[in-house]
């Protein structure tokens, strides 16, 4: 009852807030959340370009239309970060984004942490009465614990790790049947120059170099049929690009004159209908369509192209362990955030399996860089551990 009555506290704190907002900010935010891209960004802008180019933040990780109700949310979810105290930054990490692994675990270890890698966990251990005892690793060693925390995502801790005798049969629909589509493909891509682009045609590296550059982005219907392409079963004709280069402001990514540069791009369905992400000659293809995109930008740069290393979902799902090759754990839409994240009634970063808690990206909340489920899931146990 008390743990109940605690997790009423945090989500009628969060109502409270919001209800602060006043009536009108109120119905924006309402309005904000359930509303597709599409009425937001026609009701703030007039350019179509500009409003495509917004707009690609909401679709970023998705399998979703800017014309989808909800999608919204997940733009407002994008922009709403900060960096040292600046709303709407992205930042760069030098060395890349394993730095930020190495700085909390360095943290960790100075705290005294013991960190094990490439240990593959097999099966979440468990006494007669249901309470955990730890993990079984792939190569037969027990790991002993009375506290086990998931950072894996909720279809893969439940659906994998936990004998299924142990979790509510209604609980265990809830997670099966979760969404977890993603239409996303990433295109990590080694060249031997900077990508100059024909609009700005100037030497050296430019604001717009260490900037998020959208391709594909012409227009609001130039998404929607990227989109609809996925839908079809097939990927975009005309991928929508997010394309970043962090060797523009960090030299440590690659030896001097040469750069890194990152593709985010959609839409790419999990299982294709003609054709499979296992076949290389299908998979070279999406990847050439989306380079001669770039060069119809920035003229030159598919035989720029040193090498490349490509995640489509199924990769992502194989080699991550991202179910459904999903990025942020599982779906954003509003039927999956909030009190609802991952499923109804499991919001508080505890399981129905004693000890077991949850604390990546498929609770609330959602993903990001920004750690806070992992936070928040952190509190919660500490709170369990007192109470013991």
């Amino acid at each position: 009852m008390k743990d109940k009555l605690q997790n009423s506290v945090f989500w009628a704190r969060c109502l409270r807030q919001v209800q602060s907002l006043g009536q009108k900010d109120l119905v924006d935010f309402v309005d904000l959340l359930l509303s597709p891209t599409s009425k937001i960004m026609n009701k703030w802008f007039e350019t179509d370009i500009l409003k495509a180019t917004i707009a690609g933040d909401a679709i970023i990780g998705s399998m979703v239309s800017i014309d989808t109700a909800g999608s919204g949310y997940v733009l407002l979810h994008h922009v709403m970060g900060e960096t040292d105290g600046e709303r709407n930054v992205w930042s760069h990490v030098e060395g890349g984004m394993g730095s930020v692994s190495l700085a909390i675990s360095n943290a960790a270890k100075e705290a005294g942490v013991h960190i094990v890698t490439n240990a593959e966990v097999s099966q979440l251990v468990t006494e007669e009465n249901g309470a955990v005892t730890g993990v079984l690793l792939a190569d037969g060693t027990h790991v002993r614990a009375s506290t086990v925390l998931s950072n894996a995502t909720p279809y893969k801790t439940f659906m994998e790790f936990v004998p299924p005798n142990l979790l509510p049969d209604d609980f265990v629909n809830a997670i099966k049947h979760s969404d977890y589509s993603s239409g996303t493909t990433k295109i990590n891509v080694a060249v031997d120059k900077l990508p100059q682009f024909s609009c700005l045609n100037q030497p050296g590296v430019g604001p717009h170099h260490t900037s998020t550059i959208r391709i594909g982005c012409e227009s609001m219907e130039a998404i929607a049929s990227a989109c609809q392409d996925a839908w079809n079963g097939i990927p975009s004709k005309r991928p929508v690009m997010e394309m970043t280069i962090p060797t523009s402001m960090d030299e440590t990514l690659a030896p001097p004159g040469k750069h890194v540069v990152g593709l985010f791009t959609q839409y790419t369905p999990y299982k294709p209908s003609d054709g499979s992400w296992s076949d290389p000659a299908y998979r070279e293809s999406y990847v050439k369509r989306c380079f001669s995109l770039i060069d119809e930008y920035a003229p030159g740069f598919s035989s720029s192209v040193v090498g490349y290393d490509m995640l489509t979902p199924p990769d992502l799902e194989r080699e991550i362990g991202l179910t459904g090759g999903n990025i942020f754990h599982g779906a954003m839409g509003i039927d999956s955030l909030f009190l609802l994240r991952p499923v109804k009634g499991w919001s508080n970063y505890r399981t129905p399996v004693r000890g077991l808690y949850m604390c990546g990206s498929g609770t609330h909340p959602g993903g990001g860089v920004m750690g806070a489920p992992g936070r928040n899931a952190a509190q919660v146990v500490l709170r369990d551990i007192r109470k013991k």
